[in-house]
């Protein structure tokens, strides 16, 4: 069983690389926080890295610090966990050059890399994966610090436990992290009701960029790189907006994007269900769920628009 096997890795290596996806969500914070402390706890020598760091609105978890945006030069790995990422490429590091051990833990589909591959696609978040490894090691008992970091990823990657991935088993593992003495309102009120002024500002600024279909079915906001200068916000303070246009009555698939460059987007999908977005993503040459997907386009914010309003017109209809 690939858990198992995992599980031996662990007990007979001592330097563990743990890593996810650049621009990371909460499933990637939480799932490589969680992993970490509790290979930290065990004895481990372990590096957690993440390229963009760990977003102000995660940072009040127990030893966020201790996941960087930086490496020790020609630091080799025993273990490399690339969690979360889909491709390996979206962790932007040569992982296979750290490591004499790649393992791939992840629920996105089409994610199959690696040397060991945990990939299950019916799970709500990576951390459930995770924690299975975690529960398997008999040796460990999660600790607090680590069910927080776990419960985060779970909290976050089921919009609060209200999409359809918050199957039987997601609920199961979030009351068991609860029972350990998780507060799940000091959890949520962190991640939702601590937001940074700039936030709410940058908000105010994209709301008007709104943009809904001739048929209502799907509907966008966008984010300039003029619009965010003058805000005062940074990117991660965009975080979330996506689902502003999904609220809408009678929106199947809500976007967002955000410009990168003059002539590059970053478009995140959300679908209530009915559409399929990963499959659009792919498409375009990006990944992700059925549910939640994403993808970079090059063009004008006008052409990037236009193209994908084509792309889901020939879609829903």
């Amino acid at each position: 069983m690939i858990v198992q096997q995992i599980i031996e890795k662990i007990n007979n290596n001592q330097r563990f690389l743990v890593v996810a996806h650049e621009n990371p969500d909460g499933d990637a914070v939480g799932s490589t926080l969680g992993l970490a402390l509790a290979l930290r706890e065990m004895g481990k020598d372990v590096t957690a890295y993440n390229v963009d760091g760990i977003p102000e609105v995660m940072q009040f978890l127990p030893h966020s610090n201790f996941l960087q945006n930086q490496l020790t030069d020609n630091k080799i790995f025993d273990v490399a966990f690339v969690l979360d990422a889909g491709d390996v490429n979206r962790t932007a590091l040569p992982v296979k050059d750290l490591c004499q051990t790649l393992i791939n833990i992840d629920h996105h589909p089409h994610s199959s890399f690696g040397d060991l591959c945990y990939v299950d696609t019916t799970a709500c978040a990576t951390a459930i994966l995770v924690y299975h490894v975690l529960k398997g090691c008999h040796q460990y008992q999660l600790s607090l610090d680590v069910a927080k970091a776990l419960y985060l990823a779970i909290l976050s990657d089921t919009g609060s436990f209200r999409y359809s991935s918050a199957n039987e088993e997601c609920f199961a593992v979030a009351a068991e992290l609860v029972g350990l003495g998780i507060d799940p309102w000091e959890i949520s009120s962190h991640l939702y009701e601590s937001l940074a002024p700039e936030r709410m500002r940058l908000l105010g600024l994209v709301l008007p960029s709104l943009e809904i279909s001739p048929c209502g079915r799907y509907a966008s906001v966008a984010l300039t790189l003029d619009v965010l200068k003058d805000s005062g916000a940074s990117d991660q303070h965009a975080d979330g907006f996506v689902n502003y246009p999904r609220a809408i009555s009678g929106v199947e698939v809500a976007l967002f994007f955000n410009q990168l460059s003059v002539d590059e987007f970053k478009i995140s999908f959300r679908s209530r269900g009915t559409i399929d977005v990963g499959h659009l993503a792919r498409n375009l040459g990006g990944g992700g769920h059925h549910n939640a997907a994403g993808a970079k386009i090059k063009g004008t914010l006008d052409e990037v628009r236009a193209s994908v309003s084509q792309l889901l017109d020939t879609l829903l209809s």
